[in-house]
């Protein structure tokens, strides 16, 4: 097990027992999760970062399960010291509605029968997804994420986050993917959909309980695999090379190692994946358009966003090309959003996400650490008006569980900071208003002041909460000391820029 590893880990289940209306208008539940979490969730719970699978992922993404050969899907990634840095940030995997890895999906038990949903499982969306996963944040009882992340169809429901749910995250990170499905990647969908349903064991998805359609499905992950590498990829990796010997079969066996390549890909994707939610997520896949069809723009999709976003795209990557990327960025940027465009330069493909750590972890760690004032601030807080008797204040600051906090005028602007110490100072000394114990010369920070400012003054003054404020003098939130002390190391941004090379990183696809 690697050093900077998370672990041993342990996939759990969060029951959704209510029912969420779908995009179809079909009303859906209960539902199972199946999900893991790496690293402390904080006080605050202002720390969690929610990353997405690709098509064929799960909730493993970092770690190890007892007995396995391999981590996690994201594992060069998520733990101690990466990109998703799991000292500082609770990082939670989640398997999305319609997989076949714990959460519920067409090869899940229906209630009503007492057998497998099969095609009865409705057809769902991406955002119906993400309204499950806000289901479980619920559950665990954070208000607003830190961050979310993803590649791919992952990518997507990144994607989706900031404009279902504007108001609850304030990182968006999405890696080689599209705002709306192209009709190449709809065709390319469609044929990998047939290759299974053309499986005389498909048996309109009725086929549970009996032998799978196993020839369709990996027949399917053989055209999807094609999708994933690049042609230069694929010469570098196979070239014409024969899988025996130098001479041709002259038969319609595998002759070339490419071919053998794309079988053992298949044959070993069979083993894990159930053919039913290949067909479920890959129409889900089709389904995405932030412009509804049209009906709006795509700025106008993001009309209500207020997430700074990292759109990232690969060089070589014909699947999800990297003018799909440039095309969000451009939308973002008409609505003045914050948003920073990178690109992997690989020649692996739209699998480069997997295979380049090294690249995409300076591109994260640097985009993260751009965390201002505004990104951490806790907003939800009491302020106390100048002219507030002491017993008053007092019982404020004992219910808010909050040390230090703002005294402001009839206009709103801060006068001053009311600390515990304050009171009990005014206690002792038999004082009965603010004005003579509150402080006045207040250290403060504006929205858009760097973290690593706000840790400076914090560690220079020896403050415990730093208040925000606008031009007018008007409080907008607290910074604390707690909250630093859980997003930073010393004086380092979030989560610092340095980057370990990642090697002999091992062949994963979606």
């Amino acid at each position: 097990m690697n050093e900077k590893s998370v672990g041993n880990v342990e996939t759990k289940i969060f029951r959704y027992g209510d029912e969420i209306e779908l995009e179809s208008g079909r009303k859906f539940g209960p539902i199972d999760v199946a999900y893991e979490t790496y690293g402390e969730l904080n006080s605050e719970k202002s720390n969690a970062i929610l990353v997405c699978h690709p098509l064929t992922g799960n909730a493993h993404a970092a770690g190890w399960h007892e007995g396995d050969e391999k981590p996690g899907w994201w594992d060069n990634m998520i733990g101690p010291g990466k990109a998703f840095d799991t000292d500082l940030y609770y990082v939670i995997g989640m398997n999305t509605l319609g997989g076949c890895k714990g959460t519920t999906g067409p090869g899940s038990i229906n209630p009503e029968t007492g057998e497998p949903y099969g095609l009865d499982f409705p057809v769902i969306t991406i955002n119906d997804m993400v309204r499950v996963q806000h289901k479980l944040i619920e559950h665990l009882g954070i208000d607003r994420l830190f961050a979310i992340a993803g590649g791919s169809m992952g990518g997507m429901q990144a994607l989706q986050w900031p404009i279902t749910y504007p108001d609850q995250v304030k990182f968006v990170i999405a890696i080689a993917t599209t705002a709306v499905s192209s009709p190449q990647q709809i065709a390319l969908n469609e044929v990998r959909r047939r290759a299974i349903m053309s499986d005389g064991k498909w048996q309109d998805g009725d086929y549970y309980g009996n032998e799978p359609p196993v020839d369709g499905l990996r027949l399917a992950r053989m055209i999807g695999h094609i999708t994933y590498l690049s042609d230069t990829s694929m010469k570098e990796k196979f070239g014409r090379r024969l899988r025996e010997g130098e001479d041709l079969n002259f038969d319609f066996g595998v002759d070339f190692e490419v071919e053998n390549y794309l079988h053992y890909k298949g044959g070993s994707f069979v083993e894990r994946f159930d053919a039913n939610s290949y067909l479920y997520l890959t129409k889900a896949v089709d389904y995405f358009d932030l412009t509804n069809g049209g009906k709006v723009s795509l700025a106008e999709a993001f009309s209500d966003a207020k997430a700074k976003f990292l759109i990232t795209s690969i060089t070589s990557d014909w699947l999800y090309p990297p003018y799909q990327s440039k095309d969000i960025v451009k939308a973002l940027e008409s609505k003045d959003l914050d948003v920073t465009y990178s690109e992997i330069t690989s020649t692996y493909g739209h699998d480069a996400f997997f295979l380049e750590p090294g690249q995409l972890k300076h591109m994260v760690a640097n985009f993260l650490s751009r965390v201002c004032a505004h990104d951490v601030m806790q907003s939800d807080f009491p302020v106390i008006h100048k002219n507030t008797p002491i017993k008053t204040a007092s019982q404020v600051i004992i219910e808010s569980d909050f040390t230090h906090l703002p005294v402001t005028d009839d206009d709103g602007k801060m006068l001053g900071i009311l600390t515990a110490w304050d009171i009990a100072n005014a206690v002792a000394n038999d004082i009965d208003t603010l004005d003579p114990i509150m402080t006045k010369d207040v250290i403060s920070a504006r929205p858009d002041e760097p973290i690593n400012s706000i840790v400076s003054k914090i560690s220079k003054f020896k403050i415990s909460a730093l208040p925000v404020i606008d031009e007018e003098e008007s409080v907008l939130g607290l910074v604390t000391s707690d909250t630093i002390t859980q997003l930073v190391r010393g004086e380092q941004p979030i989560p610092g820029t340095e980057v370990t090379p990642e090697t002999g990183a091992e062949d994963k696809t979606l």
